[in-house]
């Protein structure tokens, strides 16, 4: 009797591990993604002086970037849900990784624009990856989680890549850290295609067309307003921390190093702690209302950053700020995925991540224009009150308009998932 409760447990063990596996995987993906993103911000004083750029100017770079993330969400989405995760994320890490290497030998303003465009699109992959990792492998009780562990590679890349890569800028150049990420995404690809077990799931999933979104249902803007709005500050903290903390508190580049790991250090936590929270508390409620409110509530004050020259009290609201961004991903992706049929996981995340890129496109510039003229103010109150409006709007896209609605919506959630 032991002995067979032995191996119960072993084949338990087992089983989680092979579900728990490929989850992991895309948290070492989107954690690549983000420290192959994120070496132009860390370094951005460095690689700013060296080139002659301003913070417009360099803003539109990341801008190029955001537009074709934008654009590669919803396809990779569609293309993963079509192809599969093994050769939909294979093909997408191998073209970011090229395109992050290029860095190193880039000089000029268009070159970098390009490099950073193509870097977008293959990162597009990320999202819809990591989503239907976590929904195709793990049980409705444990999915929110998973969402959160393969998010929240983003949050510890974010967190690693200036303590990595800017010991490496001082003492070889800041063109050596682009080739030293690069590599690392050619290891992960290997890990990729020979430690997943995808036969766990390959007996359920059938080959689906390309699904592009359809701008004209509810479920999408509803998804666009709770993801680009709700997590609109991550943008400014990402992307523009290192230019604020140096311009406005005086930070030297090896400072920014020892101190960028703060603000993503609160999503790395939020991740964690909204999936668990949703999990426990709206697992299968496809509206949490009184969640959105909460976390629009809860990232307001980011707006008092620039009333703060103490670096501790800038630090930790950003970190904040980032830790109530995290809520609103995990919670808009679980919904919208409750909303959405199953074999359409990927383009959810690809929907929401592009609609965040794109949001953040299209302000960067402006808030890089505000920073050069010192208007601080004025940016960081206009990304603080953007969530309200976002959780605002996601509750009218979210009312069910008739009672045949409301039943439907129930059937559909009841139905929706099950333990693969």
């Amino acid at each position: 009797m032991t002995g067979a409760n032995t191996g119960d447990s072993v084949a338990r063990s087992r089983c989680c591990w092979q579900a728990w596996w490929p989850v992991a995987m895309m948290l070492g993906c989107s954690l690549l993604s983000y420290m192959d993103r994120q070496i132009l911000a860390v370094l951005s004083p460095m690689i700013l002086s060296e080139l002659k750029w301003n913070a417009q100017r360099f803003s539109q770079i990341i801008s190029a970037f955001s537009f074709a993330y934008m654009l590669g969400n919803p396809v990779w989405g569609s293309v993963v849900d079509h192809i599969g995760l093994r050769r939909g994320m294979t093909l997408a890490v191998t073209i970011w990784t090229v395109a992050c290497g290029a860095h190193a030998v880039l000089s000029g303003f268009i070159g970098f624009a390009a490099a950073r465009a193509v870097l977008g699109f293959g990162e597009g992959a990320t999202s819809p990856g990591g989503l239907r990792a976590a929904m195709d492998w793990l049980p409705p009780k444990k999915q929110s989680r998973g969402i959160a562990v393969a998010y929240s590679g983003g949050s510890l890349g974010a967190i690693v890549t200036p303590v990595l890569v800017t010991p490496i800028a001082l003492a070889y150049g800041w063109r050596a850290a682009f080739v030293v990420i690069g590599v690392a995404g050619l290891v992960w690809v290997g890990l990729w295609r020979t430690t997943v077990d995808f036969s766990v799931v390959a007996s359920k999933r059938q080959t689906h067309r390309l699904m592009p979104p359809n701008i004209f249902e509810r479920r999408f803007w509803s998804l666009v307003a709770s993801y680009a709005f709700g997590a609109l500050p991550l943008g400014l903290v990402l992307y523009l921390a290192p230019v604020y903390l140096s311009r406005a508190l005086g930070f030297t580049q090896a400072e920014l190093g020892r101190v960028l790991w703060i603000p993503p250090f609160g999503s790395e936590v939020g991740y964690f702690f909204w999936g668990w929270l949703t999990d426990r508390c709206a697992a299968r409620n496809d509206r949490p209302s009184w969640l959105l409110f909460t976390l629009a509530l809860l990232g307001l004050p980011l707006v008092g950053v620039p009333a703060f020259r103490n670096s501790a009290v800038v630090l930790g609201i950003m970190s904040w700020a980032m830790f109530v961004a995290a809520g609103f991903i995990v919670v808009s992706l679980r919904t919208s995925a409750l909303a959405y049929p199953q074999d359409q996981t990927g383009l959810v995340a690809g929907v929401g991540a592009g609609s965040w890129s794109a949001a953040v496109a299209m302000v960067l510039p402006t808030l890089g224009n505000m920073f050069d003229q010192k208007h601080f103010a004025n940016a960081f109150l206009f990304v603080g009150i953007v969530p309200v409006l976002g959780a605002i709007s996601w509750w009218g896209l979210t009312l069910p308009r008739s009672e045949s609605e409301k039943q439907q919506k129930g059937r559909l959630g009841g139905s929706h998932r099950g333990a693969p």
